[in-house]
């Protein structure tokens, strides 16, 4: 269509009935034009299916619905590697249900991809976003969080994978990111023992050990903020330590996998989070001065559309 590639729209649901109409519309009205979406159902118990189903027969060679056998339940990373596995597109885009894309997203950055071939992956900004509810003070709560390298840049590896495990800025969100369909191959998908948390690190870590990765100062995404979601939930889980110590354990035995040196800095850095994880009296004494230096930004009234990830992503638990 145009000449244009095709991008496939990889949007997973689980109960997603309140907002998947949304999510999907949000595709439809993109200024890209060549496109498809793949509606992959987690094993949904609500009207969702058949929401998603109703767009795949109305417009049957744009939309696909598509589910685990026996309506299986396996997860958020099984669940986009199974969308991924039947998508046709040159590049690959993912959505959550309960997440939305702004218009320019797919055009914007399919043009900096297309400029760019050795990016393996560009995301830009994503809008921590609280004012859907509509409530009087929660639009004073959206911002965006700090990047984390210089904007507008190809960065290449394994800088941003170091960036990640700070924690101290924005990783790629999962709504916002595109990369070609041939590097998602060849890294292997998401990593299907992640069901929920920390599935997207899992999977971004290993895209920014070895491929540069184009990163944007615009703003694509919508990333809902409500109690259901699975951010929200990781928010509440009082042992920050003891849910991270999976994804280093795993990363671990990953840099082992692919015979990365034990003195390179990627591992450098995953031995140093893992000790943090492992004396987690210690890492709240060595982030203290981090941790206050934000504090003393927010009483001061700092712009809250810059952010830093300290404020949705974790705190001196």
């Amino acid at each position: 269509m145009s000449g244009k590639p095709l991008v496939s729209c990889i949007i997973i649901f689980l109960n997603g009935e309140p907002f998947l109409a949304e999510a999907v519309e949000s595709v439809f009205a993109k200024t890209y034009p060549n496109w498809e979406i793949l509606l992959v159902d987690e094993g949904s118990s609500d009207g969702s299916p058949q929401r998603a189903r109703r767009y795949a027969q109305e417009q049957p060679e744009r939309v696909r619905y598509l589910e685990h056998p026996g309506h299986q339940n396996r997860g958020m990373s099984a669940t986009r590697n199974l969308g991924t596995s039947q998508a046709r597109g040159e590049y690959v885009a993912f959505l959550d249900a309960d997440d939305l894309w702004l218009p320019e997203k797919l055009a914007e950055q399919v043009a900096i991809m297309e400029r760019q071939p050795r990016a393996a992956m560009v995301y830009g900004r994503t809008l921590i976003w609280h004012s859907w509810t509509g409530a009087p003070g929660d639009q004073a709560l959206d911002h965006t969080i700090d990047l984390g390298a210089p904007a507008d840049t190809l960065v290449e590896p394994p800088t941003l994978f170091l960036r990640l495990l700070e924690n101290k800025s924005q990783s790629p969100t999962t709504c916002n990111v595109l990369i070609r369909r041939r590097v998602f191959a060849e890294i292997g998908g998401f990593e299907e023992q992640f069901r929920g948390m920390y599935e997207d690190q899992a999977f971004f870590a290993k895209v920014e050990l070895q491929s540069p990765v184009y990163v944007a100062d615009q703003c694509w995404a919508k990333y809902r903020q409500h109690p259901a979601s699975c951010s929200a939930l990781a928010d509440r889980t009082a042992d920050y330590a003891a849910t991270r110590l999976p994804l280093l354990t795993w990363l671990a035995g990953y840099l082992s996998q692919q015979q990365i040196e034990a003195d390179s800095p990627a591992w450098r850095a995953v031995q140093r989070e893992l000790w943090l994880c492992q004396h987690p009296t210690w890492r709240r004494v060595l982030e203290l001065p981090g941790y206050l230096a934000w504090r003393l930004r927010q009483l001061v009234g700092r712009n809250p559309s810059t952010s830093t990830a300290f404020s949705t992503e974790r705190s001196l638990a």
